[in-house]
């Protein structure tokens, strides 16, 4: 039994539909209370990662988890070694952490110390663990959408400031093929996309996928900021644009590891959008 937290999220629910469809038993684990749709044999547990022993019904007995955290709990929130504690207690032999990029490249970002504490926790523990290190998501552009259909305007700070971001499906199938075999115990993966790409490049992309004209609006880092703090806690909102602003060498490199995992180069943006052009449309 593979346990899925943050399963209803644009990873985890991707990572759902692929363990089933490799014949895994699979529990997903979401926080909200609505009724979500899952593959047929999935089961569905209720948990809430400001409180680790709510995910003790969920790892019962289960032999991985991949562990997502969101929200609130990217900054603060319980000890990382008691969910380690509730995992070793349920059975699980296996944890997969979705972490971040930055924790390598900047290490005492501020927005990014639960992340590096959860890492050191794990690295601290008995258990078989891996950790994915993502850059920045295709997804992140999905914040154009309203104003493509309202007013035909792309906005986004830093315009020719040209990152590796990747496409969370890539990760959903890395994480699949890390929880389903051996081999990734004690490594941390790092996951771009097959390119660096600005966001003028990216609006260029959709522009041409949608087979219309866009104008590109670049917005201030205040702008940018004021825009994240509607759906991320200011400490997250303060290090994203550190990154995405100055990025470091290591920040702009193109990594080799998610071929290395799953045998296949990294989805491209170009790829992704015409895969997502309905919702952009």
């Amino acid at each position: 039994m593979i346990v899925v937290t943050g399963a209803t999220g644009n990873i985890g629910r991707t990572l759902v539909q692929q363990l089933v469809a490799a014949g895994e038993q699979v529990t997903a684990v979401s926080r909200g209370n609505q009724d979500i749709v899952l593959p047929d044999g999935v089961q569905h547990r209720r948990a809430d990662l400001a409180d680790p022993e709510s995910l003790s019904p969920a790892v019962e007995n289960a032999d991985a988890l991949f562990l997502l955290l969101t929200g609130p709990q990217l900054v603060t929130g319980p000890d990382p070694a008691r969910f380690v504690e509730v995992a070793v207690a349920g059975g699980i032999k296996k944890l997969v952490l979705l972490s971040s990029q930055a924790t390598g490249t900047r290490p005492a970002l501020a927005s990014h110390a639960r992340l590096h504490a959860f890492e050191s926790a794990l690295r601290q523990s008995d258990l078989n663990w891996t950790i994915l290190r993502p850059t920045g998501f295709f997804s992140n552009t999905y914040a154009w959408i309203e104003s493509i259909r309202t007013e035909g305007v792309i906005a986004a700070p830093f315009a020719d400031v040209a990152l590796p971001a990747i496409d969370p499906a890539d990760i959903a199938e890395v994480a699949a093929h890390v929880l389903r075999t051996e081999g990734h115990a004690g490594l941390t993966y790092e996951l771009t996309g097959p390119a660096a790409i600005s966001p003028r490049e990216q609006a260029g992309i959709v522009a041409a996928a949608l087979d219309t004209s866009l104008r590109f609006v670049e917005l201030t880092r205040e702008q940018a900021r004021a825009g994240m703090l509607r759906f991320m806690p200011a400490d997250i909102a303060d290090g994203t644009l550190d990154i995405i602003g100055a990025p470091t060498p290591g920040e702009q490199q193109v990594g080799s590891d998610v071929e290395r995992v799953i045998g296949r180069p990294a989805t491209s943006y170009a790829d992704w959008v015409q895969r997502n052009r309905a919702l952009f449309a």
